[in-house]
């Protein structure tokens, strides 16, 4: 046997593992039937780390802190490393595993959204990696024929086989590609991804997982975990609060329908948490983007006033940088009133304003609905950052901005009703996006476009942009004609608009112009 899995056997027990490790190294996803159940798939292998206090063995209790909702299991197959390794190839990669058996990935998906993909409390909790109950000898097994099973309630819930068919990457990739950037010590655990079928657990509920090499007869032998649910308390002044939303349910669950979740085409999900969908077929085209770019605020006011559209301004907002243009499709966000209580259950972690952010696409404008209220900031750099990369074509809010001078070095056109320190939690409380807001006491729909300049920012509806646009442009065109003769000396009586010989002098003029 080689020397360092002879020192590991040898060494103090932990639980059924040679030594405590010194890091637990878990994979996103892994399984074609993860990835087919998530809607996404990885072209390269990605990870994160728990902690070694999370680890526990079987007939060992997981907990539910009280107050939260999405307790989820994962059954995996953890690899236990028997043999150091940095910068190992492929081919020598399974060599340096020494052992193989059952673990459970456990994760609140409470704090999912605040871990930002970390996993650092959603996963890193005491107890929440299950490992055992025994050590198959990696050396023994096909890596490539192994099979792992999650019960919960007797009742089957995972299953498949790390056959190359089945698995995005092979077992071995994971040691070789880590080995590139870190050293992996004996006893150090790989926790290889789960397949479908993993969703939440209540408190009174038993799960358990097994690996298994069937062609050998070999097992981990199954690992039992009860759920029960115990007293907690998070102290908001020190971190984030649990926080769920529809997306984390689905997330959960695995499915909508798992969730017991409406099922909505794409295009209708406009409740909270969910993206508006504008169809390609609703995006303005490059002619129309054009005009609206060079027809000034005003002008398109006065052709949405001619056909009895009065309320369409976004009142007491300018822009941070004079000389900005903005065009775009509204996107928008909505905040209440401050209150303690609401806030403490929507202001924190993955909130309705971070979502909106991160989901704000290109030519979009996010419109923030403040109550005219400016006294705490609605964004700051690093909103105005994600808003940026997005490609969004800028935000229009009627409270106030934070850091307003990196706001404005990100070069994000932003329309505002002024600067103000204070964050978020001291006026308003993150709500809902994508729905009908008013700002600036102008009504705006998804969808709506939004133009601004130095003389404000208005709003259009959707299907009347083309024919508001096209006559907009019109006028200015013959305003300019006007302007120039204004300009030699001629009186506005009759010139503006033209009327009688300035009329048919400008008429002659455009004809020519329009080559007509």
């Amino acid at each position: 046997m080689n020397t360092e899995f002879a020192e590991a056997e040898n060494s103090a027990a932990f639980g059924p593992l040679p030594t405590r490790p010194g890091k637990i190294i878990a994979i996103h996803v892994a399984y074609e039937s993860r990835a087919a159940q998530r809607g996404r798939r990885p072209e390269k292998p990605s990870y994160f780390l728990k902690t070694s206090s999370s680890l526990s063995w079987s007939g060992d209790l997981i907990t539910r802190p009280a107050g939260t909702e999405l307790l989820a299991f994962e059954g995996e197959i953890a690899l236990i490393i028997g043999r150091t390794a940095r910068n190992v190839s492929l081919d020598e990669a399974w060599g340096h595993v020494g052992w193989v058996t059952a673990s459970n990935d456990f994760g609140i998906y409470d704090f999912r959204a605040a871990d930002k993909g970390s996993n650092v409390r959603s996963k890193g909790r005491d107890g929440y990696t299950p490992v055992g109950p025994s050590l198959i000898d990696a050396q023994s097994v096909d890596p490539n024929n192994l099979r792992v099973r999650t019960w919960v309630n007797g009742a089957i819930a995972q299953e498949d086989v790390t056959r190359p068919e089945n698995m995005i990457f092979p077992l071995a990739q994971f040691v070789a590609d880590l080995s590139q950037h870190m050293t992996l010590e004996v006893g150090d655990v790989i926790l290889t991804g789960t397949p479908a079928g993993s969703s939440v657990v209540v408190p009174g509920d038993v799960v358990e997982v097994e690996v298994d090499a069937p062609d050998l007869g070999l097992s981990s032998g199954k690992l039992v975990t009860a759920v029960v649910e115990a007293p907690a308390q998070f102290d908001e002044s020190l971190g984030n609060l649990p926080l769920v939303d529809d997306k984390q349910r689905e997330e959960a669950w695995g499915s909508r329908e798992a969730a017991g979740l409406p099922v909505v085409a794409a295009a209708d999900e406009t409740s909270a948490g969910q993206e508006a969908a504008v169809s390609t077929d609703d995006a303005l085209s490059p002619e129309i983007l054009e005009k609206l770019q060079s027809t000034p605020t005003a002008g398109l006011s006065a052709q949405l006033r001619a056909r009895g559209l009065n309320q369409v301004v976004i009142e007491g907002v300018r822009s941070l940088t004079p000389g900005t243009k903005l065009v775009g499709l509204a996107k928008t966000l909505r905040f209440l009133p401050g209150r303690e209580d609401l806030f403490k259950s929507h202001g924190g972690g993955y909130n309705a304003q971070k979502r909106a952010f991160d989901a704000v696409k290109p030519g979009e404008v996010l419109v923030i609905e403040a109550r005219n209220e400016s006294g705490s900031g609605t964004l700051g750099d690093i909103l105005a950052i994600r808003a940026k990369f997005n490609g969004a074509a800028g935000v229009v809010t009627d409270g106030g901005v934070r850091d307003v001078a990196a706001v404005t070095e990100i070069g994000l056109p932003v329309f505002t009703r002024g600067a103000h320190p204070a964050v978020l939690g001291r006026k308003h409380v993150p709500w809902d996006y994508d729905i009908a807001i008013a700002c600036g006491n102008a009504t705006v729909v998804p969808g709506d476009v939004i133009v601004g300049d130095d003389d404000g920012v208005i709003v259009i509806p959707r299907g009347m942009v083309e024919e508001v646009v096209e006559a907009a442009h019109a006028k200015e065109f013959e305003d300019a004609w006007v302007a120039e003769r204004v300009a030699e000396g001629y009186p506005v009586d009759g010139l503006f608009p033209p009327t009688g010989e300035w009329k048919a002098q400008f008429e002659a003029y455009r004809d020519q112009q329009s080559g007509k």
